[in-house]
């Protein structure tokens, strides 16, 4: 039976990785054999994991705090990940926030933070993870998105946010077409609401169960795991072919 997903052998960076998807996507990965290196600003939780995913798979993991809007922070944790492992293959910028609010009230200083976070900060660790690919002349970057970057909405006011992650979505077209040459390729997920232990309260709330009976084609929101198999899908060698696409994984929310 042919391994479509196997990673053994490979390391996958993952930003954003204390919690929720980041951490899911980091156990896929594990899953499949890869090493991993584990970046946010909450270090213990970071140990927490690496500890758990080692145990359970037997992986190799190395957890580092990195603030991925301070370049030396990036730079330190690339340097890091080569000494100990010797390469990257594979990189999630999963790392972001989400300002809500009215955009006639949004302040200056919450329209930059999020465009810092969620865009600039992106670039900045796809730049320097990048270097190292570009040396190896292999390299899978995956940038999370989101819906939102591909469409407005009617719920909540977050329009830094859709500025930011739209983004994304086109940074990722822009990087696909510059690096494709050195064997990197460059996609994106754009996942609708998922849950996680940040988000079920409010996604269970009777007021977001019928937005998502309403809006989703499906009727529902994402479960766990069910954003994993199109993340091993984009880091896997399977994809070769596919470069410069941001795929929505969202029930079908951006169909209707």
């Amino acid at each position: 039976m042919n391994k479509y997903f196997d990673l053994s052998g490979q390391v996958a960076v993952v930003t954003g990785a204390s919690t929720g998807l980041g951490l899911q996507m980091a156990r896929a990965f594990a899953s499949q054999g890869a090493n991993l290196v584990l970046l946010a600003r909450r270090k213990q939780r970071l140990d927490e994991n690496a500890q758990t995913l080692t145990k359970e798979f037997g992986v190799e993991v190395l957890a580092m705090k990195c603030d991925k809007t301070v370049t030396d922070e990036v730079k330190g944790a690339v340097d890091a990940a080569l000494k100990q492992f010797g390469r990257v293959d594979i990189l999630v910028n999963n790392a972001g926030t989400g300002a809500i609010g009215n955009a006639e009230d949004i302040s200056d200083e919450q329209f930059v933070h999020e465009v810092n976070v969620d865009l600039f900060g992106s670039f900045i660790c796809a730049r320097e993870f990048g270097r190292a690919m570009h040396n190896a002349g292999y390299g899978r970057i995956i940038n999370i998105a989101s819906m939102y970057g591909l469409v407005g909405n009617m719920i909540a006011g977050s329009a830094p946010y859709h500025a930011a992650k739209g983004g994304v979505v086109n940074l990722t077209r822009a990087l696909a077409a510059e690096w494709g040459k050195h064997g990197i390729t460059v996609n994106s997920i754009c996942p609708g609401y998922f849950y996680t232990e940040l988000t079920a309260a409010t996604l269970d709330s009777d007021y977001f169960q019928d937005m998502a009976k309403r809006s989703i084609p499906l009727g529902r929101y994402g479960r766990e795991g069910e954003l994993d198999t199109c993340a091993l899908f984009l880091a896997s060698p399977m994809s070769t072919y596919v470069n410069g696409q941001n795929i929505a994984v969202d029930g079908g929310f951006t169909c209707v």
